[in-house]
Formats: C-alpha cells, sequence, structure tokens
C-alpha cells in the first residue's frame, strides 16, 4: 500500500542502498586509478569526458568540478561525437569515457575513432570486461551489485556511482596541483560562494559613510552623526586614531541614567577600545567576529588609522550567509 510509512520506508532504502554502492568503491581504487590521475596532472592538454544518456549528464557535473578545481575539461556527447564534434579533440587530450555498460552502439562506435587519433583513454565502467574496458588505456571501476530502481532498471546507484568516482578523481588531482583556496576563488567569483573568498572589509567600506567624531562633541552632535550616517554607531577620533565607539545603544542607556544631558560629551559615554579590524580582513571574518561578540558594528582601521564602519547587514546584503 502506498502509505506513508511505506514511502518512509523505500525512500530510506534507496538512499542505503546507494550508500552501499559507494562504500564498495573503495575496493575499486587500484593502480589503475593512481596511474590515470598521475597521467592527467602530467597532460598537457585537456581532460575531455565523454558518455551516453544518464553517464552523459554526469559526465557533464564532472566537468564543471574539474573546470571549476584546476583540471581544464570539456564535455562531448558520445553521439554529437560522430556528426563532427570529434574536431574538438587535440592530440595532447586524454578523454575519460563514462558508460555502465561500456557496450553500448554508441562507444563502440566512438572508441576505435579515438584510438586512431592516438589519445589516451581512461575508461568509467561498470563492466571491466567490457569492450570500452577492453580498448582502454586504464579503467576506473564504478560497479554496483544493482540499481536501487525496483527493475533494475533505471539508473540510480550506477550514477551515483560514477558520480562519486568522478569527485575522488577531481580531488585527488586538486592535490596534486596544490590547489588552494586562493586558486579556489579565482575560478569562483560570482555568487555567494566567491564573495565568500573574495570580498574584503575595504569593499564595503570604499563608498560608504565614515561617521566620526571628537571626544569632546556634545551628545547632541553624537546623536546627529549616529542619525545620519545610519551605521548605528559613530566612532570617536582624536588625532586621526580611534580612541572608541559609540553605539545607539550606548544612547540609549546614556538617556536612561541622566535626566539631562548637556553635560555630558562623548568621551563620558564612549566604549575605549572597541573591537576593531583591517580594511584588508576577509568580509567572512568579520561576520564571524561579529557572531562571535553579538554586536552589528565594527570599528575598520589601518594602524589606528580611521577607514569606516562595516556594519552587519552591510555584510546581509552581499549574500555572505
Amino acid at each position: 500500500m502506498n502509505t506513508k510509512e511505506n514511502i518512509l520506508i523505500l525512500a530510506k532504502k534507496t538512499i542505503l542502498s546507494e550508500s552501499e554502492s559507494i562504500a564498495k568503491l573503495i575496493d575499486f581504487i587500484d593502480i589503475s586509478f593512481a596511474d590515470a590521475t598521475q597521467i592527467l596532472f602530467n597532460s598537457k592538454g585537456r581532460l575531455i569526458v565523454t558518455g551516453i544518456g544518464k553517464s552523459a549528464i554526469i559526465a557533464q557535473k564532472m566537468v564543471a568540478t574539474f573546470n571549476s578545481t584546476g583540471t581544464p575539461s570539456l564535455f562531448l556527447h558520445a553521439s554529437e561525437a560522430i556528426h563532427g564534434d570529434l574536431g574538438m579533440v587535440q592530440p595532447n587530450d586524454i578523454l575519460l569515457c563514462i558508460s555502465k555498460s561500456g557496450n553500448s552502439p554508441e562507444i563502440k562506435i566512438l572508441v576505435p575513432i579515438l584510438k586512431r587519433f592516438g589519445n589516451l583513454l581512461i575508461a568509467m565502467t561498470g563492466n571491466t570486461t567490457s569492450f570500452l574496458a577492453n580498448e582502454s588505456n586504464y579503467v576506473l571501476n564504478t560497479t554496483v551489485d544493482a540499481e536501487s530502481c525496483p527493475h533494475n532498471l533505471a539508473p540510480t546507484n550506477s550514477t551515483t556511482a560514477q558520480l562519486v568516482m568522478g569527485d575522488a578523481l577531481a580531488i585527488c588531482l586538486m592535490n596534486l596541483r596544490n590547489f588552494s583556496r586562493e586558486d579556489f576563488a579565482k575560478y569562483h567569483p560570482g555568487g555567494s560562494l566567491g564573495k565568500k573568498l573574495l570580498l574584503q572589509v575595504k569593499d564595503l567600506t570604499e563608498n560608504s559613510l565614515k561617521p566620526m567624531v571628537s571626544p569632546d562633541a556634545p551628545i547632541k552632535k553624537v546623536i546627529f552623526e549616529i542619525s545620519e550616517k545610519r551605521l548605528g554607531a559613530t566612532a570617536v577620533v582624536e588625532n586621526d586614531k580611534v580612541i572608541g565607539v559609540i553605539t545607539d545603544g550606548d544612547i540609549r542607556r546614556m538617556l536612561n541614567e541622566n535626566d539631562t544631558f548637556s553635560h555630558l560629551t562623548a568621551k563620558d559615554i564612549m566604549t575605549k577600545n572597541p573591537k576593531m579590524i583591517q580594511s584588508s580582513t576577509m568580509v567572512v571574518e568579520a561576520l564571524n567576529i561579529l557572531e562571535d561578540f553579538s554586536i552589528t558594528q565594527l570599528i575598520v582601521a589601518d594602524n589606528d588609522q580611521y577607514i569606516g564602519i562595516v556594519h552587519l547587514h552591510d555584510i546581509l546584503k552581499e549574500g555572505i550567509v
């Protein structure tokens, strides 16, 4: 019966089945995998990943991962390859052909042509005795016992195994290339990921307002500065150096504690030695500081020279979180 309980049981069974298939891949990581990885690392050409059907979709994801982690890659659809797209293959390129059976008609047509080109061929297949495996220079074994599909037909476990094997290959290549966070950032300049890796505090403060008052400024001036600059705080600056900060919270506490404030100045209510960061600090690090101290603003200063204020709202607007 299609009860909610049975749906949950089947969903969990599918996840367990696929996770077991992935776990068994560990036994297939052999010398052929290591050799193929080293060949790709030392290659002067590109990695061209090809496949048919669902394997072609996995191939496209692999290409995206390889490109973003320092291995120049292209996707070649196996059926389109024999209708003109083989023109993208250059002499130094290495081909990674993905096929569960290793015996599909398109693969049997494509592989001999690639061999005539003289390119090295890496097979990723669930059938190590297949045509593809026998004709390839290296074989990455992605054999699974069965699909999660109740009819053992729809590619599920097999495509997951291909995806994971591709990730293992990409990570090994990253390691060989000493691919750093900075390298990763170069290939991901857009979106929240790129901003986390690239955006510095100075990028938020360069064109922002810069609230500041002198230590002797009357409270009316302080309130006006905080309200006008709309950052919820103002720096207290003396001889071009930050000596304190006043937040709108400080103003509220001052009003609660005093019936009149005409005799008070900025230095009377400021917080001395405020939390400060340099303009070169990564924005994601600034966010961590704000969260750790449960505050919403940070003074930005380089060698005590006041640069501005970075506010939590400015960070959130950048989509860092």
